[in-house]
């Protein structure tokens, strides 16, 4: 039997306007927005609706802005009956996704990933870090690449493996230039310089992940009730306590996105809903696997279709 899996983006999908429509035209969803403003004591949702995008781009506007875009879309779902067998979220995602499963309380996971944001952006000041999409070289080939780049003293390390021959690596601004470099010259296509405020993924999150732990440790963290697959193991995980370590640990160690979707599939997945800003996992789905259907839902219209196509779909 088919099974359905939510997927929820991460940094990098906002755009000015997010949201808005799901906000005007839903009641259930526009209580979701007013739940963020209230939990973290500031117009969210005028920064979302208005922007200016260098101001909901800051990672401490754009993370609790994702979550809350995603969550007021996943309050449609709910209302209409409609639950996956699996979550899933990209980086930042996965909090959406745990939101999702039962783990977290939208009040609790949106003030969470208010301090990420804060504890990520504090880290490494501008400009000391830096992130790189290397195209075309697998990972084991591009983790020795890392590891000898590091080892001369230049700190890199793979950050989000994505789809085949899509990885993005993260450190210094020394080190992934240098392993950008190498890893050229050992065959890999093209080396992208990602717009980014800091090394995610790396080692040098260590002192915000430290921060991170006394946060999580404050807040009600539940059981999974639907399994949320977990970025760091790419495995689904229910137990509350193995969830916070994992959220922790997450903060400095890849991102193993393709991983988590092969697993979704092995585990029955055929349809995965993509829910907030953007299209950017579903294009990563399709890259991992053709056959899979993938729904992208943003807005009302987008919601609207994806209904209709779950009911046409054999679950």
């Amino acid at each position: 039997m088919s099974k359905l899996a939510f997927i929820f983006p991460g940094q990098g999908s906002q755009s000015v306007g997010m949201g808005k429509d799901v906000h005007d035209q839903s009641e259930t969803a526009r209580s979701i927005f007013e739940a963020a403003d209230e939990k973290l004591g500031m117009k969210l949702s005028e920064i979302m609706f208005e922007g200016p995008q260098e101001t909901l781009t800051l990672t401490y506007n754009a993370q609790p802005a994702l979550l809350t875009a995603s969550t007021a879309i996943l309050s449609k779902f709910r209302e209409n009956g409609i639950s996956p067998d699996y979550a899933a979220g990209h980086s930042l995602g996965e909090y959406s996704a745990l939101v999702a499963s039962g783990v977290l309380s939208f009040e609790d996971a949106v003030y969470a990933v208010r301090k990420r944001g804060e504890y990520m952006n504090e880290a490494v000041p501008a400009g000391i870090g830096a992130m790189a999409a290397i195209m075309g070289m697998d990972a084991d080939a591009l983790k020795s690449v890392t590891e000898e780049v590091t080892a001369s003293g230049f700190s890199v390390q793979l950050a989000n493996l994505n789809c085949p021959g899509q990885i993005v690596i993260s450190g210094t601004a020394e080190g992934v230039e240098k392993a950008s470099a190498l890893a050229k010259e050992k065959g890999a296509k093209r080396a992208i310089a990602l717009d980014v405020s800091g090394p995610f993924h790396s080692e040098l999150m260590k002192p915000a992940a430290e921060k991170f732990a006394a946060v999580l440790a404050e807040l009600e963290v539940n059981d999974a009730a639907i399994p949320a697959v977990a970025n760091v193991t790419a495995k689904p995980v229910a137990d509350k306590n193995e969830i916070k370590c994992l959220l922790v640990e997450q903060l400095y160690s890849p991102v193993r996105w393709e991983e988590s979707v092969r697993e979704m599939i092995d585990q029955g997945v055929t349809v995965f809903v993509e829910i907030g800003p953007g299209k950017v996992l579903s294009g990563l789905v399709k890259k991992i696997d053709r056959s899979a259907e993938v729904i992208a839902v943003s807005d009302m219209a987008s919601f609207e279709a994806a209904v209709q196509k779950l009911k046409e779909v054999q679950l």
